[in-house]
């Protein structure tokens, strides 16, 4: 019985000492961040990866590690796969939290 309860203790330790921490979410976000400044800045898929990262943060700021590094892995996906894209003379139009979208 008494190996037994070792046994799961030491298990759950070993479980416990793979959770993320704050170092490992501060570095995969200064990784993040130097792989969308290759892109150029007014490319969409550096600004939608960007909010990614800065959302990333914000969970590392709310103690949310795991949260952070899901961040961070959607803004690699971004950079990588590049799913937005604007047709030439196309233009990302950011509105402010008090404006409302012309029709």
């Amino acid at each position: 019985m008494v190996l037994t309860c070792l046994a799961v203790s030491v298990a759950g330790a070993s479980a416990h000492d793979d959770e993320p921490t704050r170092e490992t979410c501060d570095a995969a976000v200064a990784e993040a961040r130097a792989q969308a400044a290759t892109l150029p800045a007014d490319d969409v898929s550096r600004y939608f990866a960007e909010r990614d990262i800065q959302q990333a943060v914000v969970e590392a700021g709310n103690g949310e590690f795991d949260d952070c590094l899901e961040r961070v892995a959607s803004a690699r996906l971004e950079l990588r796969e590049r799913h937005h894209s604007l047709q030439p003379g196309e233009r990302l139009k950011v509105l402010r939290a008090d404006e409302v979208p012309a029709h």
